[in-house]
């Protein structure tokens, strides 16, 4: 059973990647003129979208070097402690909404320094695994299409995180502490 999984894991996607321009061309659809296009539509949306992204790096920068990231773990260390959660893992909650990149290397460093299956790095995993990077999503996907009020898709996506976030440290707490 296992040799059958990973014959068709191996094969899943060059087969995709052949059978959609074949697919394509049976039904008269113009492949490489099509391809074209959309290439030419998304190098435009990338423009578009540069600085939305420019300005979320920059707002990411000024708060993680202000030392207001390490102002907040400071201050919720005695609540956290109070519940067996280690404050290590709380800048990743801070970071996970704001930037993937960020938070992988912060969950990276997490990983090197207590091991993989240390309860900080079980936390650290589930974190990145159970959160999403809620304001870069808004910035890119909201940017592109130019919507201007996401006030609303900005509240669930936050609230959704903040539940990721307990739910990644309950169920940790639970299978493992």
């Amino acid at each position: 059973m296992l040799d059958w999984i990973n014959v068709i894991s191996a094969w899943a996607v060059p087969v995709m990647i052949a059978f959609i321009p074949l697919y394509a061309y049976f039904k008269k659809v113009p492949v490489y003129e099509s391809f074209v296009d959309g290439a030419k539509d998304g190098f435009s949306t990338a423009i578009g979208i540069i600085p939305h992204l420019v300005g979320m790096m920059v707002a990411i920068s000024v708060f993680r070097a202000s030392g207001a990231l390490d102002f907040l773990v400071g201050w919720m260390t005695p609540f956290l402690a109070a519940l067996h959660i280690p404050a290590e893992v709380l800048p990743l909650g801070f970071l996970r909404p704001l930037t993937g990149t960020g938070s992988l290397a912060f969950t990276t460093d997490l990983i090197k320094t207590y091991g993989p299956d240390s309860m900080i790095g079980r936390m650290a995993s589930t974190i990145q695994g159970s959160t999403d990077t809620t304001l870069y999503v808004l910035t890119v996907y909201f940017g592109a299409v130019g919507i201007r009020n996401g006030r609303y898709a900005l509240k669930v996506g936050l609230f959704s995180d903040v539940i990721g976030f307990v739910a990644a440290l309950a169920v940790c707490l639970l299978l493992f502490g």
